[in-house]
């Protein structure tokens, strides 16, 4: 918050926010442009948005690159951290809309010098520019986010795939041998001196055959 009067400004910043110290030392060594009075720390101050949301743009375009690529980890959780420090962005700019008007538009007297107010119109453009660049951001991440989500539903949907294909596979085995645990006496096959190799063979090939099937269809 900013408190604007003839002779004097006052920022009030809760949470962690920066110092506008650096803005204090670009001012004072400009002297000429500091005699202008206090609007000139008040245009310095809300002219500061480009920075914030150029930081934002810093910090989304890996993300989504990220997401795009392949063999990329990059979690959803990440992108959320990055939608809300956006949404708290979007906040504090989007009330700035009606008193940058203003302040542009000569309706606080004395306190906007007639030289500033070209200064504020263009801050006014500015602000225009960070709500535009804002709200697109905030579309892009939520495609970002469905695209993540799509992309992990995927990637489940592939890992289901190959688990029910071994499955089947192992079960072909699993059935074979839970008929011959049964021990039944009438089994020709029991006092055949090759009948072990046999289904031995008819189950390698069963399973190798299952294995061949999945592998063609892009299962395994």
């Amino acid at each position: 918050m900013v408190f604007l009067g003839r002779d004097y400004v006052i920022t009030v910043r809760h949470g962690n926010h920066s110092s506008p110290g650096h803005l204090r030392k670009d001012l004072e060594a400009d002297p000429e442009q500091l005699a202008v009075g206090p609007a000139v720390v008040l245009h310095a101050i809300v002219d500061e948005y480009i920075e914030v949301v150029d930081a934002f743009e810093g910090d989304i375009d890996p993300v989504e690159t990220a997401v795009f690529a392949l063999g990329s980890e990059i979690g959803v959780e990440q992108m959320y951290l990055v939608k809300r420090e956006l949404m708290e962005l979007r906040r504090a700019v989007m009330p700035l809309t009606g008193p940058l008007r203003k302040l542009s538009e000569g309706h606080c007297g004395v306190l906007i010098p007639d030289s500033l107010r070209t200064y504020f119109r263009d801050v006014n453009d500015h602000l225009t520019t960070v709500t535009e660049r804002v709200v697109s951001f905030d579309e892009l991440l939520t495609t970002l986010v469905d695209a993540t989500l799509a992309k992990v539903s995927l990637q489940r949907n592939n890992d289901m795939r190959k688990i029910s294909s071994w499955v089947a596979i192992i079960a072909v085995p699993t059935m074979i041998v839970g008929v011959y645990g049964m021990n039944f006496d009438h089994m020709p096959e029991l006092g055949w001196r090759y009948g072990c190799p046999m289904i031995l063979s008819i189950t390698l090939a069963a399973c190798l055959m299952l294995h061949r099937m999945f592998k063609r269809n892009r299962w395994l």
